[in-house]
C-alpha cells in the first residue's frame, strides 16, 4: 500500500477520552481553537497527496481500519488545518462534512508520537 497522508500526534487534550467513549476522536493541527484543544489529538499539519476515499485504510500506529465514508470537506480540512473527526461506526454515508468514517470498532488510544497514515 502507498501512503497518501501521514502525521504524528504531538499533544493530547485532557478530554480526548470523552469522545473515545462515543466511538470517535478529533484531530486538529497546532492552531486548534482553545475551546476545542482539550478534546483533540494535536497533530502536525501535512497535506495529503490524493483524494481520501472509501476502501482506503486509516492506519493508527500500524493498526488498519477500512475507510467507509468521507465527508465532502474532510480532505480540505485535513490538509489546511490538520482537522478531521474520525468516526468508528462503519457508516457508508458521511453525516458530518469534515469527518472520515471507518469500520465499526473501538477507537484505540493514541499517544504522543503515534503515527497516523492514510493508505491506498
Amino acid at each position: 500500500m502507498s501512503v497518501i497522508y501521514q502525521t504524528t500526534v504531538g499533544e493530547i487534550g485532557d478530554e480526548v477520552e470523552s469522545f473515545l467513549g462515543e466511538g470517535m476522536f478529533i484531530l486538529f493541527g497546532q492552531g486548534a481553537p482553545a475551546a476545542l484543544k482539550d478534546y483533540c489529538y494535536i497533530v502536525d499539519v501535512n497535506a495529503s497527496t490524493a483524494a481520501i476515499e472509501p476502501g482506503q485504510h486509516l492506519s493508527l500506529d500500524e493498526e488498519l481500519f477500512t475507510i467507509t465514508a468521507v465527508g465532502e470537506v474532510a480532505r480540505q480540512n485535513l490538509d489546511g488545518l490538520g482537522h478531521i473527526t474520525v468516526v468508528f461506526n462503519g457508516a457508508t454515508e458521511a453525516r458530518m462534512h469534515g469527518s472520515v468514517y471507518v469500520e465499526a470498532a473501538t477507537p484505540p488510544k493514541l499517544h504522543v508520537g503515534s503515527v497516523i497514515t492514510i493508505q491506498v
